[in-house]
This record gives C-alpha cells, sequence and structure tokens, in this order.
C-alpha cells in the first residue's frame, strides 16, 4: 500500500501541483503515513492472531534492552549507509567530478536490487532460527540457516554474475541521456560490485548470530565492513593508485571479500558452541 500510493503520487506532486523535490518528500510521508495506519488497524482488529493492548505496551527493561541490544547492528548497518554516502561523494568529487557523483548515484540504486531482496530473505529466516533456537531444536536450527546461506549466495552470485556480464543493462535502467556517465558507470559498476557475489554469506552470518542472542558477534560484523573497513579505504586506496576514481570504487570489493571472510571466520569458530548452550 505504502509504495504503490508513492508511486502515484509522486507524478501527481512532483508534476502535476509543480512541488518538485518538496512534492516527493510530501508524498513520502504521506504514504508512510497511510501504511502504518493500516498496519495499526489490522493489528487491533480482531483479524489479527496477536492483537495490540494499550495494557501490553508498558515498557519492560528486561524486554526492551536485549532487543535495543540485537537491534542495534541492524540500526548501524543502516545509519552508516548516509555517512558512507558522504565519504564516497566527497572522495568521487575531489578525484572524479560531477561525473563520477552521478555514477555513483546509480551503483548505489543497482545495489538495492541485491540488498533488498537478500534482507527480506534473511529477515524471514530469522524467527524460525530464533524459535527453534529457544525450542532447542538445533536441527531445526542448522537447517534453517544453512538453507538461508545457500539461497543468500546463490542469489548475489547469480545477481553478482548479472552485472559483470551486462553492467550496461543495468546503467539504463537509470540513465538514458548522458553517454560519458553511462560510459564511466558501466566500468565502475563491474569494479564496485566485484565481491558482491560472496557477500550473500556475510549478511547471513550476521542474521544468524542476531537470531541465536549474539549481539555482540553482530554488532562487529555490521561495524567491521561499513565503520572499520569502507570508510577508511576510501580515503586510503587513491594513495595507491593511479586513477583515483578506480581507487575509490575498488574499496567496495575489497572491504566486503574482508568481511566476508572474517564473518565466515566467526560463524566456523562459534556456531557448535552457541548451539551447544542453546540445548542445555
Amino acid at each position: 500500500i505504502g509504495a504503490t500510493l508513492n508511486i502515484v503520487l509522486d507524478p501527481i506532486m512532483i508534476f502535476g501541483l509543480n512541488m518538485g523535490v518538496r512534492g516527493a518528500a510530501l508524498a513520502t510521508v504521506i504514504s508512510q503515513a497511510v501504511s502504518c495506519i493500516v498496519v495499526v488497524t489490522f493489528l487491533c482488529s480482531e483479524k489479527s492472531i496477536l492483537r495490540l493492548k494499550r495494557k501490553n505496551l508498558n515498557i519492560k527493561p528486561k524486554v526492551v534492552f536485549p532487543c535495543i541490544a540485537l537491534g542495534t547492528a541492524a540500526f548501524i548497518m543502516q545509519a552508516s549507509e548516509s555517512v558512507i554516502s558522504v565519504c564516497f561523494n566527497s572522495s568521487l568529487l575531489k578525484y572524479g567530478g560531477d561525473i563520477a557523483v552521478g555514477a555513483m548515484t546509480i551503483l548505489t540504486s543497482v545495489m538495492q536490487f541485491a540488498m533488498l531482496p537478500l534482507q527480506g530473505i534473511a529477515q524471514g529466516a530469522q524467527p524460525i532460527m530464533s524459535f527453534n533456537y529457544g525450542a532447542k531444536k538445533t536441527d531445526r536450527v542448522k537447517k534453517a540457516y544453512r538453507l538461508l546461506m545457500i539461497c543468500s549466495f546463490t542469489y548475489t552470485m547469480i545477481f553478482c554474475l548479472a552485472v559483470e556480464i551486462a553492467p550496461g543493462f543495468f546503467v539504463h535502467l537509470f540513465n538514458s541521456s548522458s553517454q560519458e556517465l553511462f560510459e564511466m558507470t558501466k566500468w565502475a559498476l563491474r569494479i564496485y560490485m566485484a565481491a558482491t557475489g560472496v557477500f550473500g554469506i556475510q549478511l547471513a552470518v550476521q542474521q544468524v548470530f542476531m537470531a541465536l542472542g549474539q549481539a555482540k558477534i553482530s554488532l562487529f560484523i555490521a561495524c567491521l565492513r561499513k565503520i572499520i573497513l569502507l570508510i577508511p579505504l576510501i580515503y586510503i586506496l587513491p594513495h595507491f593508485f593511479a586513477d583515483k576514481v578506480f581507487a575509490v570504487f575498488l574499496a567496495e570489493p575489497v572491504s566486503d571479500f574482508i568481511s566476508v571472510t572474517v564473518a565466515a571466520t566467526l560463524f566456523f569458530l562459534n556456531i557448535k558452541k552457541i548451539l551447544k548452550e542453546g540445548e542445555v
């Protein structure tokens, strides 16, 4: 409902009412508000198995604080996107100008095609693993995270291969006017998403740790890729390459590869111990 309403309201407010960017922002706010009202109305109705009741909305520290701890990793992943965009754009503007910044905008949009379905799969598997872990059914937990990793890895690998084989197709989805922007984005996309094929493993591992209540490990993995690795690499790598723009784009796959390696290592070192603790 929210997405459909936003798509309908955008052209009406941007072009029909001549509101420009303000119209786009207002359309988003209205769509989100309507979506929120629909969800809350449903959860308060008799159609919902679990109904919202005022008596159950009291804040209980023993319930809220563990939820905050587990949600911090996801929060950092989302919040750091803005910081990373600033870092990427400032470096690209310095070394490549407006065309490079425009290319980065398209790369970010293409990356959403890979990340959003992947996050949906991972978030769908999370409650299944959590429930069975709490019920001490470790065999089901194992089946769930194995299936999650297979699905995540398969999806990201197929998407990565598609980008590497036909980058122009994805660029055309967002640009059809500037040939210069098209050419730069085309080669930049292949560099930027070179390690996306294995990234599904990292996201799957992080969600597994969150599902099993391992907030600290999940938080570390979330911070590792973007804050510890990616942001410094954006500024460090240009000092080692003659092509500065290439070096900035290269920061993404280097960060992805290292974070996937570390996440996979942490998983194999800790998963057996965590599952044994859950059986006690």
